[in-house]
């Protein structure tokens, strides 16, 4: 890609901003050096690396990226024997914690699931350095000073200092302290003189302190002096010093010997996190001008949606949408110069670069931009568009170098092609070169104010004709693009706007040809009809969003329920389950008592009406039964094909489907709805495969079905007992809300012996005799809990 198509397409100014997104030198390095690639492949994991970075921005608002330094020349250094100052060994450490956090970081987001192939493998390769990173830490702060817990020798130097020079100070401070001070002294202050400690003494009191005089004021009535009592403790505080450097000098040798060790460990990671910090400043970027990730096209396909000039103002822009190389590959922009046609050159030129850049592009969501080998541009560059003006000078050199370099993979665009020279041989000029373009299999955008041009879109089919609407009532281009339209000239508008006399306006349509006339009534006219084309479109498409939103809607609304039926059918069934259990615990604990009070000599409780009782238990139990479940029959994956039955398996449910989206969806038919279905969520379901069995438990009496009602006329006493016990079980499992119990009425002792039993009955409510229809005193009804 040529530097000064980067340049007259204002790319520079957009490397400019995107460095103010920047954590460091590296990733500001990164982008200063970043340049349009021309490899398909090269593109895509570009554009990829950046929309992983925006997701990561999107989850987490930010990456532990603060903190990174560029310290290449430190590790130079390191590499020829030198050794580091605090500083800069402080800079590495600071970027082995960056590097930790950020592979901390990048672990933490790939547990929680999230798709990061890009960024997830770069961060495998940061290498973490604990120990060399915790050394530096001990040792170092962010200013490049030495710590004292750097080593024991520096923390007892340090302290021995210190302990020094508070006595130096005390000392001082007693002269300053003594009656005759205010006499004696210049000022009541300690200071510092060749690196001593002093005290400021008036010329005729030289003598009374004695020591050495190190320093005068300018008059010369000051002298700074080191009194005697104080020259051995200045001099011991100056070799402590001393050793202190010496100490320092030694630790920063041993730290750097250390680092030498891990130079290429230390430069790969400062590589990898130089490489986060561009591909994050790029999302960011993306983020701050509401850009998104477009779709990219190996066949030089152009489909913009709401496009939108980076470097203008996003208050005032005016998106559109531009298209290019399906139906043609060549648009001629016509009309008057009004601006607008310029800007939209600039905008798919501009979009283009940032794009095989690597960067979003200010579109709407599923545009698609091409991957150009070159990018040429033959555009005017006097004035800025950022004054959102046009220029109109043409290059003729310029062309000729560009129709010696052009290929089938280029992209061109022409800015008032054909201008600067006679009218009629500048129009035959420009269908000449544009025709020569198309030749060489380029894709083509042109802006030209020669009506000559306007027919060009229609007699030749790789071409279509463009305008940018203008505003008569405000004089002004509304910089809309209208692709199919050509430009009509709004000369007499603008005039009879302005004042000129309609006289002159009626004379001058007179002198126009009819053909020309003609022509821009019908531009008119197709102008006319777009408009209303594209509010009903605009219309439509809004319906549209809004029956996607709700079948969104309905989908999650059906996963939903789905899935709180499932959670319900499990808590049934654990509730289930814990009944049964409890039921059985507390069986097995009454026939334990029953055993107790026998053993203790309870009179009317038999073994055999234990032995009756445990069997009935057991034919309450869960028995299993045989219910057929669909099995899955293992087979060779299946190449699935519109029409086949298939069950999704997050919502349980069976449909068919109805075509192919991509290999990875497919919508389905789902009774009424249609749905989107991820692949891997589809099972293919066999038309008339045998199924296979598998036995699952379920809650069955293992008797005929339960009556209501129970005879025991004719029965004997403890028979009818164990009848009415086993009876009342069953009627409970069976759901009966209550139950009748015949007894017939003759003595009444069976009546009594059943009465008294129900009333010790734990699950029975109440007891009462059947009313004369339904058996009078010979029936008892039993209403259960």
């Amino acid at each position: 890609m040529e530097k000064k198509v980067e340049a007259i397409l204002e790319f520079d100014k957009i490397k400019k901003q995107l460095t103010e997104f920047a954590s460091s030198s590296l990733g500001e390095q990164a982008i200063l050096e970043l340049a349009p690639a021309t490899n398909f492949q090269v593109v895509q994991k570009s554009q990829l690396e950046t929309e992983e970075g925006a997701k990561i921005i999107r989850l987490r608002g930010s990456a532990p990226i603060t903190g990174l330094t560029d310290v290449f020349a430190h590790l130079k250094r390191l590499e020829i024997g030198g050794d580091l100052n605090g500083l800069e060994i402080y800079q590495i450490g600071s970027n082995l914690r960056v590097s930790r956090q950020m592979k901390n970081f990048m672990t933490d987001l790939l547990e929680m699931g999230v798709e990061l192939p890009l960024l997830g493998a770069l961060s495998d390769e940061l290498l973490v350095l604990k120990e060399v990173e915790e050394d530096i830490a001990i040792s170092v702060d962010e200013s490049g000073k030495i710590l004292d817990t750097a080593s024991e020798a520096l923390s007892t130097i340090r302290r021995t200092l210190r302990r020094t020079e508070d006595r130096v100070r005390e000392k001082l401070e007693s002269y300053l302290r003594d009656r005759n001070a205010s006499k004696m002294l210049s000022d009541a202050v300690i200071t510092i003189r060749n690196d001593r400690y002093v005290i400021p003494v008036k010329q005729e009191y030289k003598g009374h302190y004695g020591g050495i005089v190190h320093d005068q004021s300018a008059s010369g009535q000051t002298l700074f002096i080191e009194p005697q009592s104080v020259v051995d403790l200045n001099n011991e505080r100056k070799a402590l010093q001393a050793k202190e450097k010496q100490e320092i000098e030694r630790i920063l040798a041993e730290i750097s010997a250390s680092l030498a060790g891990w130079i290429n460990e230390i430069h790969h990671n400062t590589f990898i996190l130089g490489r986060y910090d561009f591909i994050f400043a790029k999302a960011r970027f993306g983020k701050a001008m509401k850009a998104v990730t477009p779709h990219l096209s190996d066949a030089g396909i152009v489909h913009l949606i709401a496009a939108r000039h980076p470097l203008l103002d996003a208050a005032n822009v005016v998106a559109n949408d531009i298209y290019l190389g399906e139906d043609f590959t060549t648009i001629v922009i016509t009309g008057p110069n009004t601006g607008g046609k310029t800007i939209t050159l600039k905008t798919l030129g501009l979009l283009t670069l940032m794009a095989q850049s690597g960067l979003q592009i200010p579109a709407q969501e599923d545009s698609t931009i091409a991957v150009f080998e070159h990018v040429f541009a033959d555009i005017g560059d006097e004035q800025s568009i950022e004054q959102s003006l046009s220029t109109f000078s043409s290059h003729m050199t310029n062309i000729v170098s560009i129709l010696e370099k052009v290929n089938h993979k280029s992209l061109i665009l022409y800015d008032e092609l054909g201008a600067g020279t006679d009218p009629q041989e500048g129009a035959a000029l420009a269908i000449a070169i544009l025709d020569a373009s198309h030749e060489k299999g380029a894709s083509v955008v042109a802006t030209t104010h020669y009506p000559e041009l306007k027919a060009y879109g229609y007699n030749r089919v790789h071409a279509t004709n463009a305008s940018v609407e203008f505003n008569v009532e405000t004089l002004s281009p509304t910089y809309k693009l209208l692709i199919g339209v050509p430009g009509r000239s709004n000369a007499f508008d603008i005039s009879r706007r302005l004042g000129l006399s309609e006289n002159i306006i009626t004379e001058a349509r007179s002198l126009v040809d009819t053909e020309s006339a003609d022509l821009n009534d019908m531009i008119s006219s197709l102008e006319e009809k777009r408009n209303l084309a594209e509010t009903e479109y605009e219309e439509a498409r809004e319906l549209a969003r809004g029956a996607d939103a709700l079948l969104k809607d309905l989908q999650k609304e059906i996963t939903n329920y789905y899935q709180q039926k499932d959670k319900l059918m499990e808590q049934a069934r654990e509730k289930a389950a814990n009944i049964v259990t409890k039921a059985e615990v507390e069986a097995e604990e009454i026939i334990h008592e029953l055993r107790t009070m026998q053993l203790n000599g309870a009179a009317g409780i038999k073994e055999h009406e234990l032995i009756d009782a445990k069997t009935r238990l057991g034919k309450a139990k869960p028995k299993t039964i045989n219910k057929t479940i669909p099995q899955a029959p293992k087979q060779k994956p299946h190449v699935f094909q519109v029409g086949d039955n298939v069950r999704v398996l997050s919502l349980g449910q069976k449909g068919t489907l109805l075509n192919k989206i991509s290999d990875k969806e497919w919508n389905v038919q789902i009774g009424i709805i249609k749905m989107k279905i991820k692949t891997t969520d589809l099972e293919y379901i066999q038309p008339e495969t045998p199924k296979k069995q598998r036995i699952i438990t379920s809650v069955h009496s293992s008797d005929s079905p339960v009556k209501s009602e129970l005879d025991l006329r004719g029965e004997r006493y403890e028979d009818a007992l164990q009848k009415v016990d086993k009876y009342l079980d069953e009627a409970l499992l069976a759901g009966y809300p209550q139950v009748a119990i015949i007894h017939g009425k003759g003595t009444g002792a069976l009546r009594t012996g059943v009465t008294e039993y129900l009333k010790n009955h734990r699950m029975v409510k109440s007891i009462r005799f059947g009313a004369a229809a339904e058996g009078g005193n010979g029936v008892t009804i039993v209403e259960f809990k």
